[in-house]
């Protein structure tokens, strides 16, 4: 690229970035002061973002909703939401908006070069002149606003962030993070939640909202990115001439300030909400929080991440090990954030008691002064080191770009020294630093210096408390309710007509001159073909094998797959619990924390898991298989020592071990509810598909609701059973792990393979002898409608049925059936006039089908909005150029980017579906051919859907309760 050309631009720093195969730029834009950097290589997965330092001064949130609101129509593109329009006719490969506790960044990405103009464009005209000062509708749709139907009615508030928040803040792990940010820092701007508080969200003015804009969205106050294969002068040029040369300099104070170290450590106690009937004991949270110095030291920043998997992450770790041989909470995890100006080291033990505080400090710091004494295991340090540089060569951050990951890690170091961009990114040289002090006392004075005798920290507990959600709801009701009863008829007469004009502006469709004016491609610019499915078909050593030949840059995939076909249905949740075990638990020739550390110093990582596969040519019979699979990844070179490590996994783990398996239980339990509390959309529709889908069912007795209640079950009543689990581990391993059900799928390219014969020969003599084949699995389903109450504010709402069982059939249309609700019909309903954060729909081969909520304020309303997507179907009519739109939009998703790993995967997916490239390419061609009768008649499918009437809904207590006669069974996690 000849820098020289763009004249309005200067050039501070040119740089080859070795660890990342580019060359960096950076750039200030001469004119306005727009700090820009551009990354050049020959990825064609293009990334552009802007990014604004935005320290908030209050929690009211105004960083989150100006974030939703700016992408809510602007001067060249008025239409109400470009972002959807984007969503639902682009090939973005990624696009969407982030709020941090000190920046917004405005990312999207795309492999099609006409595609990623049109996004950059949009996006820069959203930034800088975002149709917010015309429309105060925005700030309370997406923001907060009083909510009042009639005169006599109930006062409420509603907004979509105010309602996300409300979700987030009912995790008592959300509640944790905040606390612990604003502790550490009160003089500083992270001393205030970015994302808003929802007790002070409804503070926030329409004016100091849009000052906030007027402040902060400024060129002088941005950080451009640019990265990729593309013109990179032709970029520069449009940028100046489109957007920055309209802007002098102006200088924005937004630094972020350093917070002056404590003189001692502090403590802070703060209160979340359990459901009515959840017990208090073993729920509260215990946290240590020291700050690590800042994040533009480049050795510390990554040095604290392997001291993070040394002494805590790890299974084994010290930290983890010392706390969970105490009996100090049932799971120990812990954290390094590194993403903020000054980074926290954090450990933390759920489901503790307050009384165990004290032992909990002494513990940590006993073990931390044992390791700056004595010394760190030099193996687990090797481990961690070799752990983060396996990742950071491979580069493989699976559905995400790579550009995208670059450009905000690039904003750790470039957010608070704007001449420092590539510090963290161009990491080789800091890894190789850094192995080279394994052994000199480097590590253990860095604990000293940190941890021991750094007085900047924060113990910080969070309690339970119950009936908190209740409590406070009430409060608010009985808040507004006065507010109401102060009001003047005229005022309450006014706030009815506003709720009146927003609901009109939500309704209004927007004039066909905007929609047009937002850019869109053409179906013609879209191939045909279909993503070549790599699968060669051969036998190892007499096992089944599938190879996926494609260049991995010297890495092998291998996954070892045994079938669980003659598992009995009443095992399935001893299944679950030895795929938990395994890998994390004694084995013969190695302590756990070992095992791990010795994996990690070799390989990139070995991990189990179970997997399921519907055959697409027995969707009637309701076929599919389940596999249990072991899958490592390592350079060619140390594949021999993988293969020996999985041996040692499968046949070698001591499943006697019952104390070991009870601290593993009770951090399943722990980590199955926290992810319910974050997921409750996929954990509702997976529970609601399982009453009359026996793959589903398959999967919730392993991994869903039915695992968690069996696992708790377990644990509770753990030394009555615990003889007979490890007799049951026992028999499954060996019934499981045999010769004759294994088949082996890899990953690489040709060279690969070689010498991989001989190890499946030795792994497949290594495993357990074959035996007579088992009965097969029968699955029985059965429809239960429940609701499960919980603490939280919101809801996720699912209602789910398989459409073939009830006449209807798949067609490669319901693709785009998905883009058209998720993005349409539900989006407008559920999420803008709703207030719920989310909403999605999914419809697949087998005839299962989907629709369901994300931190939703609401229930019965939503079940109302699902019942109405039949007539809206049947009604469906829109352009042409709406049509190809969609069309587009459900392309993007389909064609999404693959990394060497994920082609394996996909391909050996489809091998194991029996789904065939014809049947991918009528599917496309129902998809690009589809016109608006082919939607219509989706109106049939749907019907057949909702006709199941199988939900489940996650949520509040009082909402539950409220609609109780909607549900079979209501019940608590």
């Amino acid at each position: 690229m000849e820098i020289n050309n763009c004249k309005a631009y200067e050039l501070i720093r040119r740089e080859e970035l070795g660890g990342i195969k580019s060359t960096g730029y950076l750039l200030k834009h001469r004119k306005s002061g727009a700090r820009v950097v551009l990354i050049e290589n020959d990825d064609d997965n293009k990334v552009f973002s802007i990014a604004f330092r935005t320290p908030p001064a209050d929690s009211t949130g105004v960083p989150h909703i100006m974030e939703h609101s700016v992408l809510c129509g602007s001067k060249h593109f008025p239409a109400k939401d470009p972002f959807v329009e984007l969503v639902k006719g682009s090939l973005n490969t990624f696009l969407n908006a982030m709020t941090y506790p000190d920046k917004t960044v405005y990312p999207v990405a795309s492999c099609n070069d006409r595609d990623f103009q049109n996004l950059m464009h949009v996006y820069m005209d959203a930034v800088l002149y975002p149709n917010i000062y015309e429309h105060d509708e925005i700030f309370r749709q997406e923001g907060w606003s009083y909510r009042l139907e009639e005169k006599d009615g109930k006062l409420t508030y509603n907004g979509v962030v105010y309602n996300e928040m409300k979700g987030a803040f009912s995790s008592p792990e959300g509640v944790l993070d905040r606390v612990v940010l604003n502790t550490l820092f009160p003089d500083t701007s992270y001393a205030n939640e970015s994302g808003g508080d929802p007790e002070v969200i409804p503070e926030l003015t329409y004016e100091q909202f849009l000052d906030f804009h007027r402040r902060y969205y400024h060129p002088s106050n941005s950080y451009i990115y640019l990265y990729g294969d593309m013109d990179m002068e032709e970029k520069l040029n449009w940028l100046d001439e489109e957007y920055l040369s309209a802007y002098e300099n102006e200088p924005v104070d937004s630094a972020i300030r350093l917070q002056k170290p404590f003189d001692r450590m502090v403590e802070k106690e703060i209160p979340y909400s359990i459901a009515s009937d959840e017990p208090e004991e073993d729920n509260t949270y215990l946290s240590y929080n020291k700050v690590i110095g800042t994040s533009l030291d480049k050795e510390l920043y990554l040095a604290f991440q392997i001291l993070d998997y040394a002494l805590l992450s790890a299974p084994g770790a010290p930290l983890k090990k010392a706390l969970t041989d105490a009996g100090i909470g049932k799971d120990i995890i812990g954290s390094y954030d590194n993403g903020i100006y000054q980074p926290i080291f954090s450990v933390v033990a759920k489901n503790a008691n307050v009384e165990q505080k004290e032992e909990f400090i002494r513990i940590i710091e006993e073990v931390l002064t044992d390791a700056a004494d004595k010394g760190i295991d030099k193996k687990a340090l090797e481990a961690g080191i070799n752990y983060h540089e396996f990742r950071y060569r491979e580069a493989d951050f699976g559905s995400y770009p790579k550009g995208l990951m670059y450009g905000l890690q690039m904003m750790d170091s470039w957010l608070y020294d704007e001449n420092e961009p590539f510090m963290h990114i161009d990491a080789l040289d800091t890894f190789a630093y850094l192995k080279s002090q394994v052994g000199t006392g480097y590590y253990e004075e860095l604990i000293r210096k940190y941890l021991l005798d750094n007085t900047h920290g924060a113990i910080v507990v969070v309690k339970p408390e119950r009936g908190r959600t209740a409590r406070m709801d009430r409060e608010l009701e009985e808040k507004l309710e006065a507010l109401k009863d102060s009001l003047s008829d005229a005022r309450k007469e006014r706030l009815v007509e506003q709720t009146k004009e927003l609901e009109d502006y939500q309704s209004q469709p927007d004039r066909p001159e905007d929609i047009e004016k937002i850019p869109v491609l053409q179906r013609t610019d879209i191939s045909r073909e279909i993503a070549p499915i790599i699968n060669e078909e051969m036998t190892l050593a007499g096992v089944p094998a599938v190879f996926h030949e494609t260049w991995t840059n010297g890495i092998g995939y291998v996954d070892l797959m045994f079938d669980l076909s003659d598992v009995p249905e009443e095992m399935l949740g001893y299944v679950g619990i030895l795929q938990s075990v395994l890998g994390i638990i004694d084995t013969e020739n190695y302590e756990y924390g070992e095992l791990f550390n010795e994996i990690n110093s070799h390989t990139g990582g070995i991990g189990t898991s179970l997997e399921l596969y519907n055959d697409v040519t027995k969707v009637e019979e309701k076929a599919f298989r389940a596999t249990f699979e072991i899958k490592a990844k390592a350079m060619y070179g140390q594949m021999p020592f993988a293969f020996r490590m999985m041996r040692e996994i499968l046949t070698g783990s001591k499943l006697e071990d019952t104390k070991r398996i009870k601290e593993i239980l009770d951090m399943l339990k722990s980590r199955l509810l926290m992810r319910f509390q974050s997921s409750g959309h996929t954990t509702a529709a997976l529970r609601a598909l399982s009453y009359a889908s026996p793959s589903a069912k398959f999967k919730d007795m392993t991994n869903g609701i039915d695992f968690y209640q069996f696992v708790a079950d377990l644990s509770e009543h753990f030394e009555e059973r615990k003889d007979e689990l490890t007799q049951v581990l026992e028999t499954l391993s060996r019934q499981i792990f045999r010769g004759d059900h294994m088949m082996v799928s890899f990953t690489a390219s040709r060279d690969g393979l070689d010498g991989l014969e001989e190890l499946v020969k030795e792994i497949k003599e290594g495993l357990f002898a074959d035996g007579d084949p088992g009965t097969p699995c029968v699955i029985h389903c059965q429809k239960k409608n429940e609701g499960f109450k919980t603490a939280s504010k919101v809801q996720y709402v699912a209602r789910t049925g398989n459409f073939i069982d009830h006449g209807a059939s798949y067609t490669g249309a319901l693709q785009i059936l998905k883009v058209i609700l998720s993005y349409d019909y539900l989006w407008q309903n559920i999420r803008v006039k709703g207030g719920a954060y989310g909403c999605m729909s999914s419809f697949n081969r087998i005839g299962e089908g989907y629709l369901v909520s994300y931190r939703d304020p609401h229930l019965k309303r939503t079940m109302d909005v699902y019942e109405g997507v039949v007539d809206y179907l049947k009604n469906f009519t829109v352009s042409d150029r709406d049509m190809n739109k969609y069309i587009i939009g459900t392309i993007s998703n389909l064609d999404q980017p693959m990394t060497p790993a994920s082609k394996g995967d996909r391909s050996m997916n489809l091998y194991m579906n029996h789904v065939s490239a014809e049947m991918i390419r009528r599917e496309r061609a129902q998809v690009l051919d589809a016109t608006q009768e082919d939607i219509r008649a989706l109106a049939g499918v749907v019907e057949a859907m909702l006709a199941a009437d199988q939900i489940c809904v996650i949520g509040s207590e009082e909402k539950i309760e409220e609609n109780r006669d909607m549900f079979d069974n209501v019940t608590n996690f």
